[in-house]
């Protein structure tokens, strides 16, 4: 089922990061071996009575002057409306109303989205409240004071928040269709590539308007079976610095990596796999999602009869964290092996819901033991009594281990690799869990 969206939308030093922080807890400290995830981190995973939704952090605004404060606001806005199911809006009750939060409010009031208006920096109740009135003019709602430092309210504004969330997920959860979303830096040929699918197949149902959010789904339909496409395509304005570019494309690979079965990350073959590209990879390496990895523009490269492999080591050692990635090499523009797409997106798609009989995986598990001695510290070894698989999308194990703190990561790669082997799982990560038992 896919999480609802949730982005905080505020001027300069109204306490968003803050804000953004609290809500991720400890979350936000996690240290992952996925290159550039972790950095400059704008998007969590939040829990809230049972419910979890992703949080975004739109952030980005470097104020020189009024003006571009408010035209960057503006943008900030527009993404949160384009992505989010439900928009925070983030004020100051200390610098009380000004002229920016009345045009951004009049923007999200059209927006017709959801939005939660928060009064943030109330550290006292009494103090702050009959201030906190003022905030009414903007007309969208009632003001929710909070604040965020001190963690005072936190729980009302999410109570608001939580009452706007689409109920048609379930629905949407029920839909069998496989989706795929197209991610990658701005330019690399993601709406091509779903033009030439629509173009060439001519078989399009319908564009459907995202059931969660105004992203355009494209149905297309391919020997007999419908898949619904996620673009993340179309950013707004092109003239905007390139940080803001970059930040706004991850935001949207965020959301729509989230609704998605399958991910195909495009990659640019003129320019190499670069950082960014290694970014979002990371997040639909986050989700457990089901990856494919399309090199684009493959028809303007030069090549001899060492291209692929010397491309394909590259693509390997700089998305390191995800060697069980599907590679392919394609061109949107002339169509070169844009309908192989599909035959890949199903091997993925069966991978990614695949699962393995408890019998079959002790099987390998203790010819992997007797093969490499399991590790050992101060004189006691690791001991492995079980595995089990709990779950798919993706494939979850749990281990069960006399003492967790001997597993190293390096032996659960060892057992994975072992798992690979034997039923290949090409195209999705898998999980494991390690669980402690006391011996009997």
């Amino acid at each position: 089922m896919s999480k609802p969206v949730v982005a905080i939308v505020g001027r300069p030093n109204v306490g968003k990061s803050t804000l953004f922080n609290a809500l991720a807890g400890e979350r936000i400290s996690i240290v992952q071996d996925t290159p550039g995830v972790t950095r400059d981190r704008i998007y969590t995973d939040v829990e809230w009575l049972n419910m979890v939704f992703t949080l975004i952090d739109t952030g980005g605004i470097e104020p020189e002057s009024s003006d571009i404060i408010l035209s960057q606001m503006r943008e900030q806005a527009q993404i949160a409306i384009d992505t989010a199911d439900v928009i925070i809006f983030i004020t100051d009750v200390r610098q009380g109303l000004v002229d920016a939060d009345s045009k951004v409010a009049d923007m999200l009031r059209r927006s017709r989205k959801p939005v939660v208006l928060v009064v943030n920096k109330v550290d006292s109740f009494d103090k702050f409240l009959p201030d906190v009135y003022e905030f009414y003019n903007l007309g969208i709602g009632d003001p929710v004071p909070v604040s965020a430092a001190s963690k005072l309210g936190i729980g009302d504004m999410l109570d608001e928040v939580a009452k706007h969330f689409p109920e048609n997920l379930e629905e949407e959860s029920e839909d069998d269709r496989p989706r795929v979303a197209i991610v990658g830096k701005p330019n690399v040929g993601k709406s091509s590539l779903i033009n030439r699918l629509v173009g060439e197949e001519r078989v399009i149902v319908s564009d459907i308007a995202g059931t969660t959010r105004d992203a355009i789904d494209t149905e297309i339909i391919w020997n007999g079976r419908e898949y619904i496409f996620i673009d993340t395509a179309g950013l707004r304005r092109k003239n905007k610095i390139k940080e803001e570019l970059e930040r706004f494309s991850i935001i949207r690979a965020v959301t729509a990596v989230e609704r998605a079965d399958v991910v195909i990350i495009m990659i640019d073959a003129t320019e190499g796999v670069t950082e960014q590209d290694a970014k979002i990879a990371g997040i639909a390496h986050d989700r457990g999602k089901g990856i494919i990895i399309a090199v684009n523009k493959w028809d303007a490269i030069e090549k001899d009869d060492k291209t692929v492999y010397r491309y394909t080591e590259r693509i390997r050692e700089i998305l390191s964290f995800m060697p069980y990635a599907e590679i392919m090499f394609i061109s949107a523009k002339t169509g070169q092996r844009t309908q192989k797409l599909f035959d890949r997106i199903d091997i993925v798609l069966e991978n990614n819901a695949m699962r393995v009989a408890t019998g079959v995986l002790n099987e390998i598990m203790s010819e992997a033991v007797a093969m490499q001695q399991p590790p050992s510290d101060k004189g006691k070894r690791l001991k492995l009594y079980y595995i089990t698989q709990v779950a798919v999308k993706p494939p979850t194990f749990v281990i069960f281990v006399n003492d967790k703190e001997l597993m190293h990561f390096s032996y659960t790669r060892y057992l994975e690799n072992r798992i690979r082997d034997a039923f290949g799982f090409q195209g999705t990560s898998l999980k494991f869990v390690i669980r402690e038992r006391k011996e009997k």
